[in-house]
Parts: structure tokens; sequence; C-alpha cells
């Protein structure tokens, strides 16, 4: 048996698109997504090491955890 029958399968992360109403401190955002839910969302990584600015009504698109989804993670902006 190898390592790889080992390996659990991921959960999928749901992405949707919002739009960020408000800044907060330390990377952390309020996004109202597309279907008018608000949440709480901090930037990835790779958002953070480019220096990718993110402002308030910044169209994003959002990773949710299928467990949790009131927080997300911001993994692109749009515009």
């Amino acid at each position: 048996m190898s390592n790889k029958d080992n390996l659990k399968v991921k959960e999928e992360k749901l992405k949707m698109k919002g739009t960020v109403i408000e800044t907060l401190q330390g990377g952390n955002f309020k996004v109202k997504l597309e279907n008018n839910v608000e949440i709480m969302a901090n930037v990835s990584g790779k958002i953070r090491v480019f220096k990718i600015q993110i402002l308030r009504g910044d169209t994003v698109e959002v990773e949710l955890s299928p467990y949790d989804l009131t927080r997300g993670r911001i993994v692109y902006r749009i515009s």
C-alpha cells in the first residue's frame, strides 16, 4: 500500500464573487457576496506577497470552507 492510498481527499472550497464593503485591521475585510450574505475575509498569501491592494468597492473572488460559511479567503482581485 503506497502513501497515495492513505491520503485523505481535501474538501472542495466554495468559490464566490463579492464586493468589499469595509476594510478592517490586519488584512481583514467585510465582503458582501453575490447572494447578499456578508462575511469576514482575509487575504491569501499570494496577494500579501505581491502586495496587491484591495480597497473598498473592489470586486473579489472568495474561497469559503464548507464547514464555516461566515469566513473566507480572498484569492483574486477582479477590479
